[in-house]
């Protein structure tokens, strides 16, 4: 060998394939890793596994198959959100749809917030409100009953079956009258 040969190795001993050998020992190989063994990026023993590219490859179908599966997951998720909601958006367009119709039947009075108005259907098929109740026509009121519905502040209608607490509400003069 030559003195720059020595002296290049000398420089980068990294860069040769054998260290100088201790005093009065055999060369060993060069270990370029520094901390412990166990936190290797790469084996550092013999007696390690070989990483071989079927290893690396049952690895990445492992992770695909992996991902795969949480992604159906969170997909499943999300339809059954999209379901819910498009049955929400469903009921909120039909209860929409109803208070609309029922801001259009003819009434003869002003209509105010939180008071229940009742829905009468006469025999050639029109409809109306009215403040009296079937019981308070005595049982028998001049038309078909279509139902009770209280008016919202929002101007939406509840149907009275829907209210949480039914209300004690005055009895109208005309009514008190008759009875």
């Amino acid at each position: 060998m030559s003195m720059g040969d020595e002296r290049s190795r000398d420089d980068h001993p990294e860069g040769g394939e054998e260290e100088q050998a201790p005093a009065g020992g055999a060369p060993r190989a060069l270990q370029t890793w520094e901390g412990p063994s166990r936190a290797a990026p790469y084996p550092l023993s013999r007696l390690a596994p070989p990483h071989g590219l079927i290893d690396v490859a049952r690895e990445i179908q492992q992770a695909d198959a992996l991902l795969g599966a949480v992604t159906g997951a969170k997909l499943e998720t999300l339809a059954r959100q999209i379901r819910r909601l498009q049955e929400e958006a469903r009921v909120i367009l039909e209860e929409a749809q109803r208070d609309g119709e029922l801001h259009r039947v003819a009434c003869s009075f002003k209509k105010r917030p939180g008071q229940v108005y009742y829905l009468y259907r006469r025999s050639e098929g029109s409809r109306y409100f009215s403040m009296l109740s079937p019981e308070e026509w005595g049982g028998s009121p001049p038309h078909g009953f279509e139902g009770g519905y209280r008016l919202e502040a929002d101007m939406s209608w509840t149907p009275e079956a829907e209210h949480e607490e039914p209300e004690e509400r005055p009895r109208s003069e005309g009514a008190r009258r008759r009875r």
